[in-house]
């Protein structure tokens, strides 16, 4: 799915973005420094989160106004690289987004000092907001990105869980997923003088869009149209990776079929696509699928009551709930 513009703007956000992108200078020497910042940038991606800032600002200062927000949504699409660019190397993916990850192509070290100077550069164009609100923003930036490198942590102690909880997994994804795109809407709403609950309501939106928009990578992982994914299939299943789907299979699993996923789990010799077959042969019989959509969208249902809840008319939020239906939506 392509994230453009829909009939509702007048602008194309993801071109102002990818544009704005282009042109800002991180940095030229060593060319060791800064070169993977440009190169992991030029991934592409949905850009998200700034698009979600553009339009959250346009809700009360039109389109024609965004450009104000734009250095400011810049900085949260350059801190949310930076976290790929560190959780590949935690992770140790040879991939993003279909090509070589940064510490691939030129090694750990390089990567995680390219890194921290993203973090750096996100500082510098958080800077362009006007002074009477840079406090305030910092203060919420400074939040989210603390409760990131704390769901990445609970991430990474998962690996070494033998059970976890829905509620602990559900906590885990909204602090590595949902608040990023809580603080998206919120900064928009901040920019554009939006009233502190409206701004709160607006990172509420996020919040629960966030946690759906992860259920939904959940399960696009093991349900997925290979054609259309752009990665393999089954890799969290291949690699053992405690999502929405594996842990409420590990819940009502019984009997052979428990035997059956314990098995998979435990096995260190096996054929990829075998194991995939074989679990998700196990998430039919138990109807993980729908279980996962259920809770998915009682999340992006919850969005959307948010949404309504904004003190805007609701032609007004048409741009916003057309581009969480298309999350919603999405097959890759």
């Amino acid at each position: 799915m392509a994230l453009r513009i829909y009939t509702y703007m007048k602008q194309d956000y993801t071109a102002l973005i990818n544009d704005a992108l282009q042109r800002t200078d991180f940095g030229q020497h060593p060319p060791e420094l800064y070169e993977p910042i440009r190169y992991i940038l030029s991934l592409g991606g949905k850009r998200l989160r700034p698009m979600l800032t553009l339009m959250s600002y346009a809700l009360f200062k039109g389109e024609q106004d965004v450009s104000k927000a734009l250095n400011p949504a810049l900085a949260v699409e350059v801190f949310h690289n930076f976290t790929l660019m560190h959780d590949d190397i935690m992770d140790k993916a040879p991939l993003r987004r279909g090509k070589p990850s940064v510490h691939y192509k030129w090694n750990e070290n390089i990567a995680i000092l390219s890194g921290d100077v993203m973090m750096v550069r996100a500082y510098d164009l958080l800077l362009d907001v006007p002074s009477e609100k840079l406090r305030p923003v910092l203060e919420a930036f400074n939040k989210c990105a603390a409760e990131v490198c704390e769901g990445q942590q609970f991430d990474m102690i998962f690996e070494t869980t033998p059970q976890v909880t829905e509620s602990e997994y559900l906590a885990m994804i909204r602090l590595k997923t949902a608040v990023v795109l809580g603080f998206s809407l919120q900064l928009g709403g901040m920019l554009a003088d939006a009233a502190p609950e409206t701004c709160q309501k607006l990172y509420e939106v996020g919040e629960n869009v966030g946690i759906g928009f992860q259920l939904k990578d959940d399960l696009l992982d093991v349900y997925a149209e290979q054609s259309k994914f752009g990665k393999q299939v089954g890799g969290d299943i291949i690699a053992n990776k405690k999502t929405f789907l594996l842990i409420k299979a590990m819940e009502v699993a019984r009997g052979a079929q428990k035997e059956a996923l314990m098995h998979w789990l435990n096995v260190r010799d096996f054929d990829k696509q075998e194991k995939v077959n074989a679990v998700k042969a196990i998430y039919d019989q138990l109807d993980i699928r729908a279980q996962t959509e259920a809770k998915m969208d009682e999340y992006f249902t919850a969005g959307f009551t948010c949404l309504r809840q904004l003190p805007v008319e609701e032609t007004q939020i048409n741009a916003i709930k057309h581009f969480m239906e298309k999350l919603i939506n999405r097959e890759k």
